[in-house]
């Protein structure tokens, strides 16, 4: 006699399961993109950014001039070709303003730097960091970061509150 509600009860919550499975998110693991930000001060506005393995990374180019993002291995100098963009500039007000979208599957920390706006300079033995290009318009300082791509959701929450954002406000297309 009490098995009519237990049947009903399973199969309503298999119908709910199944709704929850079928969700975009559940079935894609769509994350929303981590933005860094390029302006006319010829500056990474989000220098380092941490996101989990294979969430997209969009730099976003609000400046008139173009960037590049260049990876490259601390260590050796050597280029890291997963991380390799040429994200034009942006005309101005009103026009869509130029990304370049990367995503990284292993963890680690992956640095970059703009080859415009900076050169590798050697530390010590093979060992190189960026350095500002001497006779390039712009701050003083080498346009580079890093991202730190980690499982740590703790380290992932310290990201600046501009990297939620695509289009910061002030800035063309903004």
């Amino acid at each position: 006699m009490h098995k009519a509600p237990l049947v009903l009860f399973a199969a309503f919550l298999s119908l709910a399961l199944a709704g929850c499975a079928s969700s975009p998110a559940a079935t894609t693991g769509a994350t929303a993109p981590i933005y860094i930000h390029m302006n006319g001060g010829n500056e990474f506005l989000e220098p380092t950014v941490a996101v989990a393995p294979g969430e997209p990374v969009v730099f976003v180019n609000e400046d008139t001039e173009p960037h590049t993002v260049l990876g490259y291995h601390p260590t050796t100098g050597k280029l890291n070709p997963l991380i390799n963009g040429d994200p034009a500039g942006t005309p101005g007000a009103g026009h869509p303003v130029a990304t370049y979208t990367v995503k990284l599957a292993k963890p680690g920390i992956y640095a970059y730097y703009c080859s415009v706006h900076a050169v590798l300079a050697k530390t010590y033995g093979t060992a190189v960091q960026p350095a500002h290009r001497p006779g390039v318009h712009g701050y003083p300082g080498a346009m580079a970061g890093e991202i730190i791509v980690t499982t740590d959701p703790k380290l992932i929450a310290q990201n600046p509150a501009t990297s939620a954002k695509k289009v910061l406000a002030g800035y063309f297309g903004g």
